[in-house]
Formats: structure tokens, C-alpha cells, sequence
């Protein structure tokens, strides 16, 4: 059986005979597509900050516009693709957390904290939670991100809505505003509260209380359960980064104001965590791929229930190719955005129909997925969660 440790399996490591190894994926891609380039994705990375460099130049400039609906077109404009660049970067630290950036860690994580750190993101606590969610990808118990309710639990779960409130739990414009606050929220909520994990995907099980301090679940608490006693330091570090981009945004307040400050910064900052949301939601929410429990679950099978999706141009240019290629970086997190490309068409032939991808709309597979994958059920009572309706069958 393959390795359950959450390690890739060893070129040896004995796979059932229905699953393609590792191995096998790994030997028909492109030993270059390994190749991690500091000048490249230093290129990238400058190319980046160049973008948002000239964006706020410019969104300082905008109050000089003399016509209020041009100023307000321009300021949607400017939150938009602002936030796009901003995404962009935060993809680049990603690809630090992970040692893709480059041949060199310690430049890696230096790199890593200070873009993930000016988006107020704690690099080394979402580092240690996101390597924790690629072992375990899928695992019903394990993972870390987006882990679904069985049907069990979604009829059971609890509502904090009023009655009145709850009557239009159906209806179109509720889900349009559960939609909404996912996207401009679920970022923040998994930060601070841990929420979509896994039962078992923390290293200190449960909640220890020690005099009048209870262990929190959150990515900013150094004593949190979510760390072991050698990791406690790091995220002292990743909080310091958000207390230093803290003061400079509360110093670009004291110079344009917290009206301009909220347009100028903010609005990109939840188009920012809006996109990170839905790609990572998309990536792992499908009526194609199954969940797994920790007994049948492996390493290959959950990196391969991963959706590669399209998103045009912003996806390619701005989002370095994480929509599009996400299923061979679960394979192998350390190939590089700008070779995921070619080891992605290396894979297709060996994996056949095990390769997952939607074309559709971006948009449209979100809301089509947030309002149809609600729960999974394990009807074969084999460990393989499928996507379930009312009733207990699967969707189609």
C-alpha cells in the first residue's frame, strides 16, 4: 500500500493495482519542469510589484479626476486590478511556502514573509497549515482546507439564523448572500477560527485549557493547537509581519485619509481573499472527485481529486497558471508556475481519465458548485465519499 504519512511514496513504494504510482507520473515529465530558477521567478515577482507599483501611483491620482462617475469607474477599476496583482503576489509567496521560488530556502521564506506579510497574510502559520492540507489532500480527517460535511452532519448542523431568516434558506437571494459572505469572509474565518479543517488535522488533538488560557485554533495564536512546540517561534515571526504592515497602512491612513485608504488598500485586499477563496475552492469541490477516508485515502488519490479549470488570460498573466495546472503542483509542489504547463500536458496521457478539468466559466462552476455540492455520502461504505443530494444519491 502506498505510504499514508502524508509523504509522497518512495519510487518502490507498493500501490494498488488500480492506482498509478507516483512513480509512474513522476518519470513522464520533463526532468527540466523540476528546475527551480531564482532569476525567473525573481522576474516574475519584480514584474509584479512593477504592476502595483503603477496601480497605486495611479490610484493616487484619481481624486484629481474632475467627473465623480469617472472617479468612481476609475476606483472600481483600480480595486480590481489591483487585486489581481495583489493575487499574483500572494501566488509567488505561495510558491515560496512551498521551496518552488527558488533552489534556496532561506530566501524562499524571506521572500515569502514580506509579500505575504504587505497582503496581511501570516506567512509561516498558513506555510505550516497549507503543507499539512497537500499531505493530506482530500482526507476526510486530515486535511486542513474545504473538508465537506456528510450528509449526517449538514442535516444536523447548526443554524444561528432567525426563524424568519431560515424560511428563505432555498431561495436565490439567500444563496446569493451565504455566496457572498464565503467569498469576502472565508479567508479571514479560516485564519482566525480554523474553520473547514479536518478533525485530525491538528498536531495537539482538541483543546487544552492550562489555568485561565484556553488553546485556541487560529493562525495568529503562538500557543495555538494548531503547532507544535518547535513551530511556536515562526509564528511570532509571521505576526510580526502583519504588525509592521499594521503601521504602514495605519501611516498611509494618517497621510490620504481611511476613506482613501479603505479604496486604496482594502478593496484589492478582499478582491485579493475573494480569488484565493474561490481557486482554492474550485480546486477541490467537483461532482467528479471523491473525499477519502484516512483508511482508504493516499497520497496519489488525493492529489489526483484536484480540478484543473481555465480563467483566460487574467489566470495565465496575473495568476501565474494556478487555476489552470493545480493538479500536477499537487502531485509535485515544487515545480515551478511557469513550468506547470508542459508537466501538465507530460501527465494527461498517463493518467487518463483520472485527469479532472471544467472548462466552464469561472464564476458560473462557483456558484454552480456552492449551491450543488452541499454534502458527501459514503454509499458504498468503502471509504469513498461522493457528492451527495437530499436523499443520500449521488450527484451526476
Amino acid at each position: 500500500m502506498a505510504a499514508r504519512t502524508g509523504i509522497p511514496p518512495t519510487e518502490g513504494a507498493e500501490q494498488k493495482p488500480d492506482e498509478i504510482t507516483l512513480k509512474t507520473i513522476r518519470d513522464a515529465i520533463p526532468a527540466s519542469c523540476f528546475e527551480r530558477s531564482l532569476l525567473i521567478s525573481s522576474a516574475y515577482l519584480v514584474r509584479d510589484l512593477l504592476y502595483a507599483s503603477v496601480l497605486f501611483y495611479a490610484g493616487l491620482k484619481i481624486d484629481l479626476i474632475p467627473s465623480t462617475p469617472l472617479r468612481v469607474l476609475a476606483y472600481i477599476l483600480y480595486g480590481f486590478f489591483q487585486g489581481c496583482v495583489g493575487t499574483g503576489i500572494w501566488i509567488i509567496a505561495h510558491e515560496c511556502g512551498h521551496g518552488a521560488f527558488s533552489p534556496y530556502q532561506t530566501w524562499n521564506d524571506i521572500v515569502g514573509w514580506v509579500c505575504h506579510s504587505a497582503l496581511l497574510v501570516p506567512y509561516f502559520s498558513w506555510k505550516i497549515t497549507h503543507a499539512r492540507h497537500h499531505r493530506y489532500t482530500s482526507n476526510m480527517e486530515k486535511d486542513t482546507a474545504f473538508v465537506p460535511w456528510t450528509e449526517k452532519q449538514f442535516e444536523n448542523k447548526t443554524s444561528y439564523l432567525p426563524a424568519w431568516l431560515e424560511m428563505l434558506e432555498d431561495t436565490p437571494i439567500y444563496s446569493f448572500f451565504s455566496l457572498l459572505s464565503h467569498q469576502l469572509a472565508g479567508w479571514q474565518t479560516y485564519l482566525v477560527f480554523y474553520v473547514s479543517a479536518g478533525a485530525k488535522s491538528r498536531p495537539v488533538q482538541g483543546k487544552k485549557q492550562s489555568g485561565w488560557w484556553v488553546q485556541t485554533e487560529s493562525h495568529l495564536d503562538p500557543t495555538s493547537a494548531l503547532w507544535t512546540e518547535k513551530q511556536r517561534h515562526l509564528i511570532a515571526i509571521s505576526d510580526l509581519g502583519l504588525l509592521l504592515v499594521g503601521a504602514g497602512v495605519w501611516y498611509l491612513a494618517q497621510q490620504v485619509g481611511w476613506a482613501r485608504t479603505g479604496l486604496l488598500y482594502f478593496v484589492p485586499y478582499f478582491w485579493v481573499h475573494h480569488w484565493l477563496v474561490a481557486i482554492t475552492y474550485l480546486h477541490h469541490n467537483h461532482p467528479s472527485v471523491a473525499h477519502y477516508s484516512d483508511a482508504s485515502w493516499t497520497y496519489t488519490k488525493g492529489a489526483l481529486a484536484t480540478i484543473d479549470r481555465d480563467f483566460g488570460f487574467i489566470g495565465r498573466h496575473f495568476f501565474h497558471h494556478i487555476i489552470d495546472h493545480h493538479v500536477v503542483h499537487h502531485l509535485f509542489t515544487r515545480i515551478p508556475f511557469y513550468r506547470a504547463e508542459e508537466a501538465t500536458d507530460a501527465i494527461i496521457p498517463v493518467l487518463g481519465d483520472k485527469y479532472h478539468r471544467d472548462d466552464t466559466g469561472f464564476m458560473k462552476s462557483l456558484v454552480e458548485t456552492y449551491t450543488g455540492c452541499q454534502f458527501v455520502v459514503d454509499e458504498k461504505k468503502d471509504g469513498v465519499w461522493h457528492w451527495g443530494v437530499a436523499g443520500g444519491k449521488k450527484v451526476e
